[in-house]
């Protein structure tokens, strides 16, 4: 600020008034991720950027990929009599590693004909080969198909990708630059470099996810091109005694590559902000000695045991500062300002529960599969017993569940009559689940005390929160899927066995309160604690694999070929190098997170000379820049050991500790926050607010209105036969849909076949075959696929009347179609806290008489809206719904509802005479449709009004048509006075749309 200010009056106003206008058009800034700017690009791209508008963007390609594995995997080796050179498990795990990392190179480049790694190479191609054309055979793409669809796209020089990207985005930045991938750079290097000011923020110490794609190796060879490159030389996480240690430990190292170094900077805050703590010392090195594990010499202590021990003492540690009345930053330090930052699952799991053994609160979601849980274990094991409630053992097994929390002995002593009792209730919330989805399990075991049962276990809020989770993931995939109990129970069981990393299996949090965070480094990045704990930075396990991630110079590359192969020796060596410098990276990572102080520990266990911190303390010594990939000799004893750490400490970078562990101290309990009562609810409820539809307002003729709609899956908005008095006039031309069922379920078919068919499919009976195949699973109806393809063949063909210019269906293409335009609007206010204008029906009735002439067929609709039945009923709250389509016709927009009702005499054949204009206005108003009709012309309105440019009510508002489908005969419709059969057309007034528009938004119906 103080630079802002540092200049005359005129200028210090200049400055005023830029950040002024920078802070009103911040929102007008595009921020996104990589991916998400990408299918913006695209989208905006159109056939330029080789996208298609309806793929569908999916977050895992696992279940094609396994797929695609065992389809190969067949046709490579099904014919094999001997046991194939690549086995199905090494295939998958192959195949989704060459998925996961596209811009690879696959290695060995030539290998021989006969040997395994050519095999390999083979199948890792025809996956990516097959899994392509199935990709775009089922209309999906992933996020790594952004990036490349858009690469490509940039491709050529003249690209007009490259011209509208650089005009549209003039000033470009990308932040954590240093995680980028070599599409990525791609992308943004053509679209922007030497056009726009490209800005790349990011710190190559900090680069630690390429196992995500991450390559510091693009970081490094763009910033050799950077015009300017500047540097952030002041500290404004750490105090400065923290920073002076932490340049004495990291000072001048190379992260991984020489251009990768650990400068020395400055710190915003002096001294510490840590006071009063029982050991203060910024950094600690808690060494664990052989002598208290029964070792000695260079014996390495077992790491199983390790994982007793460190995390005893860290929870001894933690629990000494909370009780010693510390303060940070002058305000008391809580749980919730400690991390515990580690590299793996397995020992962020010993420190939660140490944690938790001694009293003190922790969270922890790092272990992020909720597949793997304890509560998908007692989900599976019950839904094995509903499948077999006869069989006692599986009884019993359920019994023992979270959701029974029946003990051992609690089952020997119950005998046969607790297990009875047991399968009884099983059988019931079976029932349950049946009527009402397996939510009703999960709410059926609460009210018989599972809530309160396991919350008093130690670990409950975690368990509880696992199985509601578990149980709305389950409640999803029966619904989505249409599952039984048994297919849900097979589908879980899958689930458990592969592993994908999808969000949604991702565990959630299991509490808020004050507690000390556990974490992974992955998770840290980005985040500051005051105190750090790094109980396990000294330890990691190393292996050897098969499949290989390195680089050849600038390439990155993927060697599939295995041991097998003449150059594995060498790649993995590679390979072993680049893990080593991320790691070294991680461990810059989770030291700098820490504001005040850093708690480390040091134990000769097995695979401690790969570990980030003895590499950089046992591996070299202070002043030192290169940081080996591990620390030789690999076995030192204790003294040897000591007396390197002890060079460290004497030249100011850490103090030494010994690891001994100390009776934890008792937390004070946190102090109530007073005598809790019930909350007196003294505010009147609205009960004419709701969410409601067009439905919802009609059906308050029949019913009381309720105060939100519940949520269709079928078709609610046509009545199978409609008594009708008008006489049927014209040619009698039999309905091609005469001899076909009626009913909403058959309806809504219908609906989903015109919704997703392709009326420019060369055979259209072919196309509308294979969609009825398709939407057939999931409204099943009694009629061949055929026989319904080929009655939907006519009304394509039908005259559509004055309103379309008298083209059909068959000749309004996808461009032209906007399908399933689903909206939701506030209604008079919506849900403002202000009072909102008392608008009612009746007031839509009154425009009615207003704009309509005497002479318009559906004039005395306006009595139906202002009569008692509906004209009562209060618009207030929302309004949702969605249009069957909107037709692009020439300049005009018209919109358009698909209906299948019967208008015939049930005992007569139903013919188009049955679909003439007296019988389908007669329709209209028996069945509330001219409301539906000015609802959605209103939806139609504002859409226009908001994406079309010059938009003018007047000349693009196309009015609407009805489509009786068992009307429309095809060519030989009968036509009387211009309309055909089947074909209701009605073109209200602008002025009526604009008014009503203006009525349910404000109330304030135009003149």
């Amino acid at each position: 600020i103080a630079h802002l200010l540092d200049c005359n009056d005129d200028e210090r106003r200049l400055r005023r008034q830029r950040l002024r206008d920078a802070l009103a058009a911040f929102d007008a800034a595009t921020i996104a991720t990589t991916h998400q700017f990408c299918q913006m690009v695209l989208k905006s791209l159109g056939v330029a950027g080789d996208s298609d508008s309806g793929v569908t963007l999916v977050e895992s390609l696992d279940e094609l990929v396994a797929e695609i594995v065992d389809d190969l995997y067949l046709r490579h080796f099904g014919q094999e009599r001997d046991d194939p050179l690549l086995s199905h498990a090494d295939a998958l795990r192959l195949a989704r590693e060459v998925v996961k990392h596209p811009a690879t190179e696959l290695r060995p480049k030539d290998p021989p004909p006969d040997s395994r790694a050519f095999v390999c190479v083979a199948f890792a191609k025809d996956v990516l080969a097959e899994l392509e054309i199935r990709k775009r055979r089922r209309g999906i793409i992933s996020y790594d198909d952004l990036l490349t669809r858009l690469a490509d796209a940039l491709d050529a020089d003249d690209s007009p990708a490259q011209l509208r990207m650089h005009q549209r985005w003039p000033i470009v930045m990308v932040d954590e630059f240093q995680d980028t991938d070599p599409v990525q750079w791609k992308v943004i290097d053509r679209a922007f470099s030497d056009r726009s000011t490209l800005i790349l923020i990011g710190d190559p110490k900090q680069a630690i996810y390429a196992f995500r794609g991450g390559d510091i190796v693009t970081y490094l060879k763009a910033a050799e091109t950077a015009g300017v490159r500047m540097t952030l030389n002041k500290n404004w996480r750490s105090d400065a005694a923290l920073v002076k240690k932490l340049q004495t430990l990291l000072g001048g190292a190379h992260l991984g590559d020489p251009r990768i170094v650990v400068h020395d900077v400055e710190a915003q805050y002096h001294g510490s902000r840590l006071k009063g703590a029982p050991r203060d010392a910024p950094f600690r090195l808690r060494v664990v000695k052989r002598e208290m594990f029964g070792c000695r010499g260079t014996k390495t202590i077992a790491i199983s045991d390790l994982r007793q021990h460190i995390p005893r003492d860290l929870a001894a540690d933690i629990g000494e500062l909370l009780t010693a009345g510390a303060t940070f930053d002058d305000r008391p330090l809580e749980a919730r300002d400690i991390a515990v930052i580690v590299e793996s699952h397995k020992d962020a799991r010993a420190c939660y529960r140490a944690l938790c053994a001694a009293g003190i609160p922790a969270v922890y979601t790092g272990d992020s599969d909720i597949f793997n849980s304890a509560a998908a274990e007692d989900w599976l094991c019950l839904l094995e017993a509903f499948d077999q409630p006869h069989r006692p053992g599986m009884v019993r097994a359920a019994a023992a569940t979270m959701f029974f929390g029946k003990t051992a002995d609690e089952l020997v002593c119950g005998g046969d009559r607790l297990t009875d009792d047991v399968a009884e209730t099983l059988r019931e919330w079976a029932g349950h689940a049946r009527e009402r989805g397996v939510a009703a399990i999960f709410e059926a075991a609460q009210l018989s005390g599972m809530s309160d049962r396991v919350l008093s276990w130690q670990g409950g809020e975690r368990q509880m929160t696992d199985l509601a989770h578990m149980t709305q993931l389950l409640q999803e995939a029966a619904h989505r899927e249409q599952f039984s109990l048994p297919a849900l129970r097979d589908w879980l069981r899958e689930q458990r066995e592969e592993g994908s990393g999808a969000t949604e299996r991702a565990r959630r949090l299991d509490h808020d309160a004050a507690a000390v965070q556990i974490m992974t480094v992955w998770v840290a990045k980005g985040l500051q604690f005051p105190v750090v704990y790094l109980p396990f930075a000294f330890n990691r396990n190393v292996q050897t694999r098969e499949l290989v991630l390195f680089h050849d110079g600038d390439q990155r590359c993927l060697h599939v070929g295995g041991s097998d192969s003449p150059d594995f020796n060498a790649v993995s060596v590679a390979g072993r190098h680049e893990d080593a410098s991320d790691d070294s990276r991680l461990m810059y990572v989770a030291m700098t997170r820490a504001q005040s102080q850093v708690v480390t520990w040091w134990a000769p266990s097995w695979d401690e000379p790969n570990g980030g911190l003895s590499r950089l303390l046992r591996g070299r010594r202070p002043a030192e820049a290169a940081v080996p990939d591990r620390v030789s000799p690999d076995k030192v004893s204790d003294d040897d050991a000591l007396a390197r750490f002890t060079e460290w400490e004497t030249a100011g970078g850490l103090v030494i500790e010994e690891s001994v562990v100390r009776q934890v101290p008792a937390l004070a309990a946190e102090p109530p926050h007073g005598t809790m009562r019930a909350r007196h609810f003294h505010r009147a409820i609205d009960t004419a607010w709701r969410r409601t539809s067009y439905s919802g307002l009609i059906r308050a003729a029949e019913t009381t209105p309720v105060s939100s709609e519940p949520e269709v899956v079928e078709l609610d908005d046509e009545v199978a036969e409609i008594p009708l008095t008008t006489t049927a006039v014209g040619a009698d031309v039999p309905s091609p849909m005469a001899d076909l069922p009626m009913g909403a379920k058959f309806g809504t078919l219908v609906h989903a076949v015109l919704e997703t068919a392709d009326p420019f499919a060369v055979d259209l009976a072919a196309e509308l075959e294979a969609k009825i195949r398709e939407h057939a699973v999931w409204w099943p109806v009694d009629v061949a696929h055929a026989d319904l393809a080929a009655a939907m063949v006519p009304m394509h063909d039908t005259p559509l009347g004055p309103l379309a210019n008298g083209v059909t269906l068959r000749q309004i293409g996808l461009p032209d179609r906007m399908r399933e335009m689903d909206f939701e609007f506030p209604l008079a206010g919506g849900d403002l806290r202000s009072a909102a204008p008392e608008i009612r029906l009746s007031h839509v009735g009154e425009l009615l008489r207003a704009h309509l002439s005497d002479d318009d067929p559906l004039a005395s609709y306006a009595d139906r809206l202002t009569g008692a039945a509906l004209g009562r009923q209060p618009l207030k709250g929302y309004l949702s719904g969605s249009v069957d389509a909107v037709l692009r016709i020439a300049d005009q927009y018209v919109v358009v509802d698909y209906k299948t009702n019967w208008l015939g005499d049930p005992s007569e054949p139903l013919t188009a005479a049955d679909y003439a204009q007296p019988r389908l206005a007669e329709a209209m108003l028996h069945s509330d449709y001219p409301l539906q009709a000015l609802l959605y012309s209103v939806v139609l309105h504002r859409f226009l009004r908001w994406r079309l440019p010059a938009y003018e009510p007047d000349k693009h508002l196309g009015g609407v048509m009805y489509l009786f489908l068992r009307g429309m005969c095809g060519p030989d419709t009968p036509v009387v006075d211009g309309h055909p059969a089947g074909v209701f057309s009605w073109q209200p007034p602008s002025s009526l749309i604009t008014a009503m528009s203006d009525l349910l938004d404000v109330g304030r119906a135009a003149a």
